[in-house]
């Protein structure tokens, strides 16, 4: 039987395999985050096709971009492009089906032709402490030490705490699409917002209409649902909240809401995670 000294399984239930434990990891730019949180530095990242010519900043993290080359995202980034470092992993995440998020498919074909290839599952199917466990293994798996999580079990706590305080603040979950649609995420298909729930987060629900993760509708649908906090998308893709602030409906939504940042492609780390989660208990104490 074939021995070697790595090996790690990935959500697709491919095992990838190499004499040596990888030390050159390229990955998609959140999983590059999540990466660097638990203490393993890839040495490029690239991004999806929502991404353009220069990484997202707010998915990048804690990653020390000056230092770390980026590769490019959608249709300017090819296998040549993510071989160019001399990678001996690349770490990709999925929504589902195990098709890797950012490439097409026949530059992931020739991708996995030559390089090991771990794909880990981030979509609704998932838990987001299922998603941070798997994170956490692959990142053993490449030397990274144990990680102390007594900062996200506070942090939890603390949350579950405010949470249970009635009447509690209602939440809604967005992405600015432009001065007259906003996308109104519907809290079951986002693991971190699932999780929120079950701290006892009084969650939006956007209405029924079409889209498994957003609902597209106009800002007067979002103002009519009253939240009290509104997490909203700060990627570079939605279009910045500075550029809406001449929108009567936005100005109303505003007006009556205390408004977070929400990254819906944060690391996936308990630093991450404990950071999020005492953001939302700071909100939900406030009111």
């Amino acid at each position: 039987m074939e021995q070697t000294a790595w090996r790690f399984s990935d959500d697709r239930g491919q095992r990838a395999t190499a004499p040596v434990p990888p030390v050159r990891v390229v990955a998609y730019i959140q999983a590059g985050a999540t990466l660097e949180d638990l203490g393993v530095r890839p040495v490029a990242v690239f991004g999806s096709f929502h991404d353009g010519a220069e990484p997202d900043p707010a998915k990048a993290g804690a990653l020390p971009l000056a230092e770390i080359a980026y590769l490019g995202a959608g249709d300017t980034l090819d296998a040549e492009a993510l071989l160019s470092p001399a990678p001996d992993l690349v770490v990709a995440v999925s929504y589902g089906g195990g098709q890797l998020y950012g490439l097409g498919a026949e530059t992931a074909k020739h991708l996995e032709e030559r390089v090991p290839v771990v794909v880990l599952e981030v979509g609704q199917a998932r838990t987001l402490a299922h998603i941070r466990e798997r994170f956490a293994d692959l990142a053993r798996s490449l030397g990274a030490p144990e990680q102390d999580d007594s900062a996200l079990a506070a942090a939890r706590s603390r949350l579950r705490a405010v949470a249970a305080r009635t009447p509690g603040p209602r939440v809604l979950a967005l992405s600015p699409a432009g001065p007259d649609q906003v996308h109104l995420a519907r809290p079951g298909a986002w693991p971190e917002l699932r999780d929120l729930g079950e701290h006892g987060v009084d969650l939006i629900e956007p209405g029924e209409g079409p889209g498994a993760n957003w609902l597209t509708a106009p800002w007067e649908t979002a103002a009519a649902l009253r939240p009290d906090i509104v997490l909203a998308d700060v990627r570079s893709n939605a279009v910045p909240l500075d550029g809406l602030r001449s929108e009567p409906a936005w100005r109303a939504l505003e007006g009556g809401a205390r408004v977070l940042d929400w990254n819906p492609e944060a690391p996936c780390s308990a630093r991450s995670h404990a950071a999020f989660f005492d953001a939302v208990a700071d909100a939900v104490e406030e009111g």
